[in-house]
């Protein structure tokens, strides 16, 4: 009677680190590593290191989870992700917020019970630099910052709806100014923009808005244009808009937050929907870990190894701003 095959760490962390870190199939991922080294694990031994590996590194997940709570800046975004058997796959939504050093996913959709279930009721005096989808403004806790990349994509789909007008271009170049002003003021050690730089671009900010909203007049009824909705929003909201330019800490689009999803749409180019919601965030439970790993330069097949030994990877508790 054939005795019990027993796979070592090595190749364990190998095959987790094949399907969450490079989003390769589970029949591949067993035929790679028998390519690698001769032996065969099965599908079902491959698969199965998804959830064992998940629960590796909760631990690890839940002081980055603590520890965007307690930062002082994150950056968060969500997308769209296909998850189920069948051609009927349903549409679900993979949430990230992240800082430069940390990482932490949760899938759900875009409902305020999925948002409600992650990091945002507990964020107390928390900037979350965001897309200003509407479910960021039911948390009490929160600071605004508005990611200036998507306003600054909304001002050049204005530009094309209103050829004529000179205020979608006026407010795009002095926000674009702005963010100039505020990197080299970030290089140079300053904790703010001078105010002799950010005081004409703020005024050449304001001026677009309210030559916009003369040329765009409300019209009765809730439904307005999209360009008015757009700049009453910069009127509103300018804090938020500008946050950036007084806090340099603060970087004025969610780009980080952009970067951390986009494995996922390159999980499903290569590979295609992910069958399983438990198996989806047992997937994301790792990327996360290992995000946060790579993003402080640690070795993540070490970092892999390392948790499915029982002592995973924790990440330091950072200096404050």
């Amino acid at each position: 009677m054939p005795g019990t095959v027993t796979y070592g760490l090595n190749l364990q962390a190998w095959c987790v680190f094949l399907i969450a870190a490079h989003a390769i199939p589970v029949h591949r991922c067993a035929e790679l590593i028998e390519a690698l080294t001769g032996a065969r694990p099965s599908p079902g031994f491959v698969h199965a290191m998804i959830a064992r590996a998940a629960a590796a590194v909760a631990q690890a997940n839940q002081a980055i989870r603590a520890l965007i709570i307690l930062a002082h800046v994150i950056y968060a975004d969500e997308t769209p992700i296909r998850v189920g058997p069948g051609p009927k796959t349903r549409k679900r939504y993979l949430l990230v917020a992240c800082t430069r050093l940390l990482t932490n996913y949760f899938l759900g959709d875009r409902s305020m019970a999925t948002f409600g279930a992650f990091v945002f009721p507990d964020l107390a005096g928390v900037v979350v630099v965001h897309d200003r989808y509407q479910n960021y403004d039911a948390f009490p806790g929160i600071i605004h910052q508005l990611c200036a990349a998507h306003l600054l994509r909304d001002l050049a789909d204005a530009a094309e709806t209103y050829p004529g007008a000179i205020w979608p271009g006026q407010i795009a170049d002095a926000l674009r100014g702005l963010i100039h002003a505020a990197n080299q003021a970030r290089t140079k050690g300053l904790a703010a923009v001078p105010g002799g730089i950010a005081a004409p671009l703020i005024h050449a900010f304001r001026h677009g808005v309210l030559a916009g909203l003369s040329d765009i007049p409300r019209r009765p009824g809730r439904k307005q244009h999209p360009g008015r909705d757009l700049l009453e929003c910069l009127r509103d909201r300018q804090d938020d808009v500008l946050r950036f330019v007084d806090d340099l800490h603060i970087r004025p689009t969610s780009n980080q937050a952009e970067r951390d999803l986009r494995p996922a749409k390159t999980q499903q180019k290569i590979s295609g929907r992910l069958r399983s919601e438990q198996t989806t965030r047992h997937r994301y439970a790792i990327r996360g870990y290992l995000s946060t790993a790579a993003k402080h330069g640690i070795n993540i097949l070490a970092a892999l190894r390392a948790a499915l030994e029982g002592q995973p990877w924790i990440p330091p508790i950072p200096d404050p701003p």
